[in-house]
């Protein structure tokens, strides 16, 4: 085949976008390797190409580039309204849900998880309008315990609700949680969840549940898990079953470009942790 041969403009600028992609590709696994050798806690957490069907990438061909987050499972236990393991709970009816410090219990419940402090920074950008911050979106994100129990369903934990909260991105498309790093689980790669709303009274709508833009996952980097769960208190399950498990096995960032969902971390275990990641949106 004549790789010169006319197919129009249309396969000359994805043909062009593909070998963006590929450069800005390496040149980021460069990136990362480099940064290792600095500092290896810090890990980048971005993508690039143009439309993509999975991921639905837009690239700005000189040199910007965001990817949309890759839609997940909310898993067994969201309690955003919808039924999960066989119960309809829903923390987005509580109030005092949007706050900032998730570490505690709200609405009658005073219970406090404990662990390592973690501040997790998502920057919303969309897809749809050259990366553009995405302001006055609502995110409600959660995750389990130290010991890998989730409020509100796990044994333990059933009277609590703390690890969930929402909060509305600012001019810059940002929300900030402060929350403790989470423990691993049988079976699963330390994550944290979150669902995307278009603004705070749709979150809030119990009428309308379930109604997100999208659902997705952020994973934490080896390094530092392993950091954790080798020397903070109250970690010790993490040990073996994050020695049992890899992104690459995992079931759910397993079937996905799991660098786009694999947060930036830097800090230690006495001074806590802060994690960022840049999510994507098709809005």
């Amino acid at each position: 085949m004549n790789p010169h041969h006319d197919h129009g403009l249309g396969h000359d600028l994805n043909t062009l976008g593909r070998q963006l992609a590929e450069r800005r590709s390496a040149l980021r696994w460069l990136t990362a390797g480099a940064c290792a050798a600095v500092a290896p806690l810090s890990l980048m957490a971005c993508g690039g190409g143009l439309d993509d069907e999975e991921t639905g990438t837009v690239s700005d061909l000189y040199g910007g580039s965001c990817t949309t987050i890759p839609r997940e499972t909310a898993g067994p236990y969201p309690a955003d309204g919808t039924t999960a393991s066989n119960q309809r709970l829903n923390a987005l009816a509580l109030s005092g849900i949007v706050r900032n410090d998730i570490r505690d219990s709200i609405g009658g419940a005073s219970g406090t998880a404990l662990g390592v402090p973690l501040t997790v920074t998502l920057s919303l950008v969309s897809t749809a309008a050259a990366c553009a911050s995405l302001e006055g979106y609502a995110v409600y994100l959660w995750h389990c315990t130290r010991d890998g129990g989730y409020s509100m369903y796990s044994g333990g934990h059933t009277g609590e609700n703390y690890l969930r909260g929402v909060q509305v991105s600012d001019a810059n498309g940002q929300v900030t949680f402060s929350t403790i790093f989470p423990g691993c689980y049988s079976g699963r790669w330390p994550h944290i969840h979150f669902e995307i709303y278009p603004s705070l009274t749709a979150a809030l709508d119990s009428s309308a549940v379930g109604d997100h833009l999208t659902v997705s996952q952020l994973a934490l980097p080896a390094a530092v898990c392993n950091q954790v769960y080798g020397a903070a208190a109250g970690y010790s399950a993490s040990v073996n079953n994050f020695a049992n498990i890899s992104l690459a096995s995992d079931n759910v960032f397993g079937n996905d470009s799991a660098a786009v969902q694999l947060a930036s971390v830097s800090g230690s275990v006495s001074g806590g942790f802060a994690a960022s990641l840049e999510v994507g949106v098709a809005a």
